[in-house]
């Protein structure tokens, strides 16, 4: 698959993921039409601090994701914590205090499943570091609805169950080292429409 046509990126990590994270949002070309979605496994009481740093690393405005609001393009939305956060078929954000998923709320999977029925084709998905299975089957799920999906390299994860997860599911379109990950959502952000 190319990475012409996609409105959306979602993006999926926990331990070991935000070093990583931190280079993919520097990667993004701004104005861009493409919306970032980004879904970590951190604390509720943590995340303006997350949105601080993911900040520093964007030309993009970084903001925590709203119940009700539009999933813009030109814009990193962060889930927030002790929710998970769903898009709706109008693209717009939902959060549900639902059990955890994996350990997690909120679940990577709950995100990306969501973002694949909304977007289908026209998503991107890509899954880092992290030391659960989380984001394995909603990643998959992205894969069967003809969206991108790529996976953080194993070998070049710091916990690397989270990636490991989803090639043991299903074949990713790609798997790609830190520096590939940049190259990927430089094409992707420069593309999307």
């Amino acid at each position: 698959m190319s990475e012409s046509g996609y409105a959306a990126l979602a993006i999926g990590g926990s331990a070991g993921s935000l070093e990583v994270l931190c280079g993919i949002l520097e990667g993004l070309v701004s104005p861009t039409r493409l919306a970032v979605v980004v879904c970590l496994h951190t604390a509720s009481r943590e995340i303006g601090e997350l949105c601080t740093v993911l900040s520093r690393h964007s030309a993009l405005p970084v903001i925590e994701a709203q119940e009700s609001a539009a999933v813009a393009p030109n814009q990193v939305h962060v889930a927030g914590g002790g929710y998970h956060l769903l898009v709706e078929r109008a693209a717009t954000f939902a959060l549900c205090a639902g059990p955890r998923i994996q350990y997690a709320r909120p679940s990577i999977d709950v995100l990306f499943e969501s973002m694949a029925d909304t977007y289908r084709r026209r998503l991107a998905g890509m899954l880092l570091s992290g030391a659960n299975g989380d984001g394995a089957a909603g990643l998959r799920a992205i894969h069967r609805l003809g969206g991108l999906t790529i996976v953080q390299s194993p070998e070049t994860a710091s916990a690397p169950e989270m990636p490991q997860a989803a090639l043991k599911l299903f074949a990713p379109d790609r798997q790609n080292t830190p520096d590939q990950l940049i190259d990927a959502v430089r094409g992707i952000s420069r593309l999307a429409r």
